[in-house]
């Protein structure tokens, strides 16, 4: 399973007016729900739920918010690259500027995991992130997220 897969082009922005997560998490439910057809309210509340049980900040500057879904039925992405850093409650304590959000079927089980973990390394590797940060296009965004990764086994 490759990003490219999770993600469509439309469901990649760049977003400077949230000053929360709670906004946050509504922007990429709205992007969601135009992109991909899913239901706005639905995509939020799983999101915010999810987010209650840990907080999903990655560490340098990174966060994959991620929640399963009754009624979804592929694995859907939203890339947003925040103009403002958002406190995501991070291990290292660094907000958050790069966010990738999972929305799966709620029977996605392994599936989600090979998706989350798929985000996870791409989202780790500092070159990736690094070509985020200094990209300004849509279309950008999403060729780098797009790229296949280069990992190692652990």
């Amino acid at each position: 399973m490759e990003i490219r897969d999770l993600l469509a082009l439309e469901a990649v922005c760049r977003q400077s007016r949230a000053s929360s997560k709670k906004q946050l998490f509504n922007d990429i439910a709205a992007k969601a729900a135009e992109v991909y057809g899913l239901d706005p309210r639905s995509v939020f509340e799983a999101l915010m739920d999810r987010e209650k049980l840990g907080g999903t900040g990655m560490g340098r500057g990174v966060a994959a918010p991620h929640a399963r879904l009754a009624g979804v039925e592929d694995i859907r992405g939203v890339f947003v690259k925040l103009d403002k850093p958002l406190d995501f409650d991070a291990a290292d304590g660094l907000p958050v500027d790069l966010v990738f959000a999972l929305i799966a079927p709620e029977d996605a089980g392994a599936d989600h995991l090979r998706a989350l973990a798929r985000v996870s390394r791409a989202l780790r590797d500092g070159g990736v992130c690094a070509k985020l940060r200094s990209c300004t296009e849509q279309s950008a965004l999403h060729a780098v997220l797009s790229e296949k990764v280069q990992t190692r086994a652990a």
